[in-house]
């Protein structure tokens, strides 16, 4: 199992990456602000105007750390990695399975099973703590449908259609996991693009944490980011990396969104809204949510399919595992991860 290591985030506008030996060094205003050896690296996220070397690009791709640039405001610009890991077989295999609509549907299947469970469990967490009304018990029986309709095995489109349904009834009481009397962090259903309010606007921030670390897994086990079984191709999109989001964020993003609203770690003046009418978070509210995020993957679960022992963190990258060894014939079908 890989180990789990730090990510390093620069978010210092104006700061300068560079290679020394071994070592990454970060720079601002022609002083050494930071020190750390490569190898106790994972990936590095450059947030706004932050600058590398090209020999740090290139220690980066020996040591298989991912280096992603996104804007200030966490809008995924780019990334650069090393040599395309894993066995050019494995990902002949998987353009074979997506080119195949029944198998599609089979694996999207699985995804939107685990991620409307999920989403459910949350809503049903919060109504044994008393957080529910006629709308909230009416969403969690609506789901315990969708379920069911999934067992039937109907064909993609019916799926994708399930899956649309299930976020929007999530979405639509989310306010409802919210215990904070604060009117400043209530949302009027999932919106991007820019996110309208500051749920949204830190909703969208994980989500981005989120994909990048499932992008990476992919990647060191051989498997192509863009080309997913649930999301259709679209050049840019990481199409893959989103169809495993979807069972994963309910458990990793949005309770960390909740947690930090509702523990109050977060302010309302930590947003600002634009003149185009987006939401933006300032650099203090962003480093509270990539601290938290940092320690949240510190922590430990028991897998629910391998009953394995691991750091949250871990999680994207045994799902990609699993994904992998499905798609090379090695289990039956492919596993999700179901939150209990």
């Amino acid at each position: 199992m890989r180990k789990l290591l730090n990510t390093l985030f620069v978010t210092t506008q104006g700061a300068y990456l560079a290679k020394k030996g071994d070592t990454v060094v970060v720079n601002h205003e022609q002083q050494t602000k930071l020190r750390i050896p490569i190898h106790t690296l994972d990936s590095i996220i450059c947030f706004g105007n932050v600058a590398c070397s090209p020999f740090l690009m290139g220690l980066c791709g020996k040591h298989d750390v991912t280096l992603s640039f996104l804007s200030e405001n966490g809008r995924f610009l780019a990334r650069v990695h090393g040599p395309i890991r894993g066995n050019v077989l494995l990902r002949r295999e998987q353009y074979r399975l997506a080119d195949n609509n029944k198998i599609c549907a089979f694996i999207a299947r699985s995804i939107v099973t685990a991620k409307v469970a999920n989403s459910r469990n949350v809503l049903l967490r919060a109504a044994r703590d008393g957080r529910s009304n006629k709308d909230f018990t009416r969403a969690t029986q609506d789901m315990r449908d969708m379920l069911e309709k999934l067992q039937t095995c109907p064909p993609l489109d019916i799926i994708r259609g399930i899956e649309g349904q299930a976020a929007q009834l999530y979405f639509d009481v989310f306010n409802n996991l919210i215990t904070c009397n604060d009117d400043s962090f209530r949302m009027k259903g999932r919106n991007r693009r820019p996110p309208l309010d500051n749920v949204n606007a830190m909703l969208s921030f994980a989500y981005t944490l989120l994909v990048h670390d499932i992008e990476s897994a992919l990647e060191s086990v051989g498997l192509d980011p863009a080309v997913g079984f649930l999301h259709r191709d679209r050049p840019g999109r990481p199409g893959l990396a989103l169809d495993l989001m979807e069972e994963l964020r309910p458990y990793l993003a949005d309770r960390l969104v909740l947690s930090l609203i509702n523990r109050q770690q977060v302010k309302a003046d930590g947003f600002k809204t634009t003149d185009s009418g987006g939401v933006e978070m300032d650099d203090a509210t962003r480093k509270t949510i990539l601290v938290t995020w940092q320690k949240r993957k510190q922590d430990e679960i028991k897998h629910p399919f391998t009953s394995e022992k691991i750091a949250v963190g871990l999680i994207p990258y045994l799902q990609a595992i699993l994904l992998a060894r499905y798609i090379r014939g090695e289990l039956e079908a492919y596993p999700p991860f179901f939150w209990r």
